[in-house]
């Protein structure tokens, strides 16, 4: 990961002194202990089609590590935005968002200009209108990571613009614990709208044995995953090893820690 002091590209700097901070604009690196999820990257995938994609569960889902492995396994360039509370601010949210699809897209920044003080609409719109006269060879996926943490009724409001004017060449994903506050009945009706929820975000008892196998020795027979995972509810904290390990024998308290360890190590939001 790059020093978290380290300035956007030029074109992409904030008003004044402020800078931006790259390490959000970066797709986070897998973590000690990943499991890859090939049915849910394959959703995701299919789930480009229409446009837009929601990924939306509670935190420990694995949402955050999810996105970041397809992101890193799809030839098309991906502008990543990790968002949190300060995004709330219009202007900062969409200089973050217009300085991800500049990654992408190099010069595409200069072109659309830093954003009004009052309006964002205008922005949107340039940015709307230079993707579409220019969309490029390859798709770009802009993923808004975290969505849930933006508290702001013109930011939904702008990206409801966008969302409903979507250029030719670049399709949207949405990541966070809770619906946000978009349009998605009216994009769902219209078949604009693919979705990953929890029910298909949690674990299946391989993908839970594969997270835990390493760090517990050698894999439970399936009839014992069998008795023990559906009341496990496929999250975070249904991760955890069985009491006693497959042989019978009750599980040493630092084969616990260490699959304590390896779970809390894969999991982001």
């Amino acid at each position: 990961m790059a020093d978290p002091s380290t300035a956007a590209p030029a074109g992409a700097a904030m008003s004044g002194q402020d800078v931006l901070l790259a390490t959000k604009l970066h797709v986070p690196r897998p973590q000690p202990g990943f499991v890859p999820r090939p049915r849910l990257v394959e959703a995701l995938g299919e789930g480009l089609a229409r446009g837009r994609v929601l990924v939306c569960a509670p935190a420990g889902f694995g949402k955050t590590a999810l996105l970041a492995d397809w992101a890193r396994g799809d030839a098309r360039p991906v502008a990543w935005l990790g968002l949190d509370g300060g995004d709330s601010d219009p202007a900062r949210f969409w200089r973050y968002v217009v300085a991800a699809l500049d990654g992408a897209r190099p010069g595409l920044a200069a072109r659309v200009g830093p954003p009004p003080p009052s309006s964002f609409e205008g922005l949107v719109t340039a940015l709307i209108n230079e993707l579409a006269a220019d969309p490029g060879p390859d798709e770009v996926l802009l993923v808004l990571d975290d969505y849930h943490l933006v508290d702001s009724g013109p930011v939904h409001q702008s990206v409801t613009f966008l969302l409903e004017n979507l250029p030719p060449g670049l399709r949207v994903v949405v990541s966070g614990r809770a619906s946000p506050p978009l349009p998605l009945a009216r994009l769902r009706a219209r078949g604009l709208l693919a979705e990953l929820r929890a029910a298909e975000l949690r674990f299946t008892p391989q993908e839970a044995a594969a997270l835990l196998g390493e760090a517990a020795g050698p894999p439970c027979p399936p009839r014992r995953w069998r008795r023990w995972w559906p009341a496990r509810k496929g999250g975070r904290r249904g991760c955890s090893w069985p009491p006693c390990r497959c042989g019978g024998r009750p599980t040493r308290p630092g084969l616990r820690r260490r699959s304590a360890a390896a779970t809390a190590s894969c999991w982001t939001t």
